[in-house]
């Protein structure tokens, strides 16, 4: 009997070992095939993450998967994959999307299937705020942050005459109405004198440009990127549209989306962008060499981003010695940690990080667009307080 109860004992016991040695499964969506400039750096980000993660022995003694899924750039497959990667690949954790429209999507579907989700990279205020919940948090500074970095140097010119050209989604819509909030309690005289919010990744910038330039505008604020901001750029230049004219920009210091114009990049653009050829802190010159050590090139903005994410979701498990639900979000409330760009804190009051962003002047140097006079701009400067929080967001 004895010996019966010692085998049972022993099969219990490497039943247990077996399953405390399964993996920590993360799922991950985006949209990879709709937007490679930046998510291919930005897969080649947190896959250097997880071979970190693995190095230093995993997480809670288990090595560490990642589940990755296309979302097509659509919010209903967003649904659809995030539900797959729950119900049939058993993740534990959330992370990924771009397009603001797609992570509304996603943080609509953590909040009903009560799973934590980090939003890598879309930028929209309503993800933290007006749409946000305890599941859903949000590494990357919002437009709200942007564009608060941009406003006063905006306001400085005392620019009477603005015109706008954004895409026309959830992202350019709500980049736009906060500038036009900001500026216009800065400097209340303001007029914006033309608006043009093209289809995504549909611009006819002939006719955009044409638009803006019969306005006669002082000053032009910009919010298109990719595909869009090079053809907006080209046609501009060839049409004299920048010329004496100041621009700010959201995003077009980017390298992803500087670099493709080479020497065809504006020039005195006041931008939000990632000079990584420039920065010598101890912390990005430690990311930087691991980075070009394993990929043979340099990092661009989405880097950053995919690398930071799961770093913050790496943090978060370690902090809550658990993938529990309900222990993440308690770990994630003012959870700190170290990032390329300094030390990071996702915020208790609506699960938004801190990570800022460099604002900068665009110039080009050796046949290729680069940010100058550039600096880098804590989040938490620019984001409003607890007590304004409180107005903004949903009670949990």
């Amino acid at each position: 009997m004895k010996r019966v109860l010692f085998a049972a004992a022993l099969a219990t016991f490497a039943f247990a070992s077996t399953v405390s040695a399964q993996p920590i499964r993360i799922g991950e969506l985006n949209s990879y095939k709709a937007q490679p400039a930046f998510l291919e750096p930005y897969r080649k980000g947190w896959e250097l993450a997880l071979e970190e993660v693995n190095a230093g022995g995993g997480l809670l003694g288990r090595k560490v998967e990642v589940i990755s899924r296309d979302d097509n750039g659509n919010p209903g497959d967003a649904v659809r994959v995030a539900e797959e990667l729950v119900s049939r690949e058993k993740v534990d954790v959330l992370f990924g999307t771009f397009l603001s429209h797609v992570g509304l999507a996603v943080t609509d579907f953590a909040k009903q299937r009560k799973v934590v989700f980090l939003a890598a990279e879309p930028l929209t205020d309503k993800i933290t705020w007006q749409n946000g919940n305890r599941y859903t948090f949000r590494l990357r500074a919002s437009t709200y942050m942007q564009v608060a970095m941009l406003v006063p140097e905006a306001a400085k010119l005392k620019k009477k005459r603005w015109a706008l050209v954004y895409p026309n989604y959830e992202y350019g819509q709500s980049a736009v109405a906060t500038f036009k909030t900001m500026l216009k309690a800065a400097q209340p005289d303001v007029e914006f004198v033309a608006e043009q919010a093209p289809a995504l990744g549909r611009v006819d910038a002939g006719s955009v440009v044409q638009a803006l330039a019969d306005a006669k505008p002082d000053a032009i604020f910009n919010v298109l990127f990719a595909a869009d901001l090079a053809k907006f750029v080209r046609e501009g230049n060839t049409r004299g549209l920048f010329k004496d004219r100041a621009v700010f920009s959201l995003l077009s210091g980017e390298p992803e989306y500087l670099d493709p114009l080479r020497d065809e990049a504006p020039v005195g653009w006041w931008v939000t962008g990632y000079p990584w050829y420039s920065i010598k802190t101890a912390e990005h010159e430690r990311f930087l060499t691991a980075y070009q050590r394993k990929w043979k090139e340099y990092p661009r903005l989405g880097s950053i981003i995919g690398y930071t994410s799961l770093h913050s979701l790496a943090a978060a498990i370690r902090k809550a010695g658990s993938t529990d639900t309900e222990k993440l979000i308690a770990a994630f409330a003012n959870l700190g940690l170290s990032s390329p760009w300094g030390p990071i804190r996702y915020r208790a009051s609506d699960n938004q990080s801190t990570m800022g962003a460099y604002v900068g002047v665009t110039a080009v140097n050796q046949g290729r667009g680069v940010m100058k006079d550039f600096r880098y701009i804590d989040g938490a400067a620019v984001l409003p307080s607890d007590e304004e929080v409180k107005k903004l967001r949903p009670a949990q």
